[in-house]
């Protein structure tokens, strides 16, 4: 060693840039002994530019490292540094390229087939095994100038000199730890998987390293992180590892709540299908389930809709149950097409308009009364549709002219009863009204003062359904009762409180339909933000975090989505400020939000089938550029191309299976 290679020593030491150090002295040996089959050396650069590399290699040096594969890793390094501090320039082979001699190679193989030679004599031969392969250049690591015992990694090189002087090496177990986890943040690194650059499992030499990949949950801490891949090639099995190397990242302040919208119900049940565990069943003490429907070996809460307090979206979800019967009658398509105001829109109605959408809101809940759906009426005095004055004792605010008239049509002789005060008095109130306005449908009672029906079509519909002339009318949504809970609001308070404890929450929505889903979706979503935005400006978030897992994401992220302000939209934008993380996951990038793409730091990529979602992916992630064959091709489940904030390229890695006795205990520092 000379006195420049001595200081060098002497100020890095400790940094993980010393086992470049170590490798290259062992390659010395290696070669001055010329044992070329146990070197790592593959070959020379025949072409250097700041992006790309073209390198020169012979077939004994690729047959002595394995194989070099197409995605695979090769560090670059100045054949004399000089009094440089030791530092590489990390590749990625993309491809064979031809050589300068490549017509003449092609000429002599030619020749010697159409010979049907058996052998080749030993100057052909090693003229024959020569070949080029093309790289990206992803970047350069060194020991940090301002900190020489820290390893540094910029996406660029410093300089560029003559291409003779560089040799290029198959980097060895040490220095792949390097290339992988070496700029890892250190806080909370769980496992995820085993560095895999090729699909395929068999090398030259028989033998592989066996290098660990390791992710910082301190990345997906208010993040984003996307995965894309088709349908059974392990993105829950990732979306499991993730979440439970959060649950064991914070096992000790519980500073992460999680919340999960489990679409199947793998993540809350036990699947026998797949003979795997749940992560429920790996955390008992810290996961809590809220089920539609109670599953055998899974104790959890009812989840429930209260169809009386958002009638908007209950009615819409409704709708959508009785649409799937294709036999239904007309006046019951007619009830499931209605389209309710939303309570919080009232407010800003004029008063004709706000007595006209109150009143259909009056007749909706009649209907639930009338189907058997519990209600709780103290509950429903104190919501803001109440505070309007309209249903302080459940009165329709019908003009006497036309209850006079009603009653007189339907009652006859019998009094005029006061206005109603319960749900029960409403439904019978609603029955004459309804019943009067079908038998004179052309009365002028039925005429507002401003000149306008009373009822429109779909106040209409909805008195035709509740009251119809022939049919069960109401009692065919006696089926969804299941569905409903006069209290089922309560359920938000408990979820966010067991966010704020650091539980994981699992909404099992396994049975539900789509609609359902999306009503969960986003009324917890939204109660989730401004909770946390709530603390945000108390500043009382301190380091807690909630993070919300998401699948089939296309359908709540769709990529015309223009509404900005809605809830889903926020989180791509405002989530981090207000330390809302969350987990979304998707067969397509291309069916994403393109906004939402752009504000996610972490990726993970399975199989792709269409060359149109790869060009997708790079567009909106520069650093899959180059991956795009690899991601098309391999269907190995498991198999991701990953990239987290800490890491500045992708990472090739076979993902760990997911299994409750192996839970991800492993972080550093436990």
């Amino acid at each position: 060693m000379n006195l420049d290679q001595m200081v060098n020593a002497s100020a890095t030491k400790g940094n993980p840039i010393d086992a470049l150090r170590t490798f290259l002295a062992h390659e010395e040996i290696l070669e001055n002994g010329r044992r070329v089959n146990e070197m790592r050396f593959v070959g020379y650069v025949l072409e250097l530019g700041y992006d790309t590399a073209r390198i020169i290699t012979s077939d004994p040096y690729k047959l002595a490292v394995g194989g070099i594969p197409r995605g695979s890793f090769l560090i670059m390094t100045p054949v004399n540094a000089g009094k440089a501090q030791p530092h590489f320039t990390l590749l990625r082979v993309t491809g064979v390229s031809p050589t300068p001699l490549s017509n003449q190679v092609q000429q002599t193989y030619f020749e010697l087939h159409k010979k049907a030679m058996p052998e080749l004599d030993v100057w052909t031969q090693s003229e024959l095994q020569w070949g080029a392969l093309d790289c990206d250049v992803l970047g350069m690591f060194y020991a940090d100038p301002s900190d020489m015992q820290s390893l540094a990694f910029s996406g660029d090189v410093n300089n560029v000199v003559s291409a003779h002087r560089y040799k290029v090496f198959s980097p060895d177990e040490a220095l792949l730890k390097l290339i992988v986890n070496g700029k890892v943040k250190p806080e909370l690194q769980v496992e995820i998987g085993m560095l895999r650059t090729m699909e395929c499992s068999l090398t030259s030499t028989g033998k592989s390293y066996d290098v660990p990949v390791n992710i910082s949950m301190k990345d997906f801490k208010g993040c984003r992180t996307a995965m894309f891949g088709k349908t059974r090639l392990g993105k829950s099995n990732v979306v499991k590892l993730i979440a439970q190397g959060m649950l064991s990242a914070t096992e000790m302040d519980k500073t992460v709540g999680q919340l999960i919208f489990d679409i199947n119900g793998e993540y809350a049940n036990d699947s026998a299908q797949d003979g795997n565990s749940s992560l429920r069943s790996a955390n008992v003490n810290r996961c809590v389930v809220y089920a539609l429907t109670q599953r055998d070996g899974t104790p959890s809460f009812p989840l429930r809709l209260n169809f009386y307090e958002q009638p908007a979206s209950c009615l819409e979800i409704l709708g959508t149950m009785l649409a799937q019967d294709n036999k239904m009658a007309n006046y019951i398509r007619s009830f499931a097409g209605v389209v309710l105001p939303e309570i919080s829109d009232l407010p800003g109605l004029t008063e004709s308009e706000k007595t006209r959408a109150v009143r259909k809101v009056q007749i909706y809940w009649a209907i639930l009364k009338k189907a058997g759906f519990a209600a709780d009426e103290n509950r429903l005095r104190k919501m803001n549709l109440i505070a309007t004055r309209y249903v302080q004792n459940f009165d329709c605010h019908f003009n006497q002219k036309l209850r006079a008239a009603a009653y007189g049509h339907v009652k006859k002789d019998q009094p005029i009863p006061e206005n109603p005060t319960n749900l029960d008095e409403l439904i019978a109130e609603l029955d004459v009204i309804a019943q009067f306005r079908r038998d004179v449908s052309g009365d002028q009672t039925l005429i507002s003062k401003d000149g306008r029906p009373t009822f429109d079509a779909d106040a209409i519909a909805l008195l035709e359904f509740l009251n119809p002339a022939t049919g069960s009318g109401p009692a065919v949504l006696r089926a969804y009762k299941h569905y409903h809970s006069a209290h089922a609001s309560d359920f938000q308070g408990e979820i966010l409180q067991y966010l704020d404890d650091g539980k994981t929450v699992i909404l099992d929505l396994g049975n539900a339909t789509d609609q359902v889903r999306k009503y969960f979706s986003t009324l917890l979503s939204k109660a989730i933000f401004n909770h946390q935005e709530k603390k945000f400006v108390s500043n009382q978030l301190g380091q807690h975090f909630v993070q919300l897992y998401f699948e089939e994401a296309h359908n709540l992220f769709p990529p015309d989505g223009k509404d900005l302000t809605g809830v889903y939209a926020r989180f791509a934008k405002e989530g981090a400020k207000f330390h809302i993380g969350m987990v979304y996951s998707t067969q397509s990038p291309s069916t994403i939000n393109r906004e939402l793409l752009a504000q996610t730091e972490n990726f993970f990529v399975g199989h792709l089938s269409s060359q149109d979602e790869t060009k997708a992916l790079s567009r909106v992630q520069i650093a899959y550029a180059g991956s795009e064959q690899d991601i098309l091709r391999a269907k190995t489940p498991g198999y991701m191309r990953m990239l987290t904030m800490s890491h500045r390229f992708v990472v090739p890695v076979q993902a760990h299976r997911f299994a409750a006795n192996a839970a991800a205990s492993d972080v550093a520092g436990e």
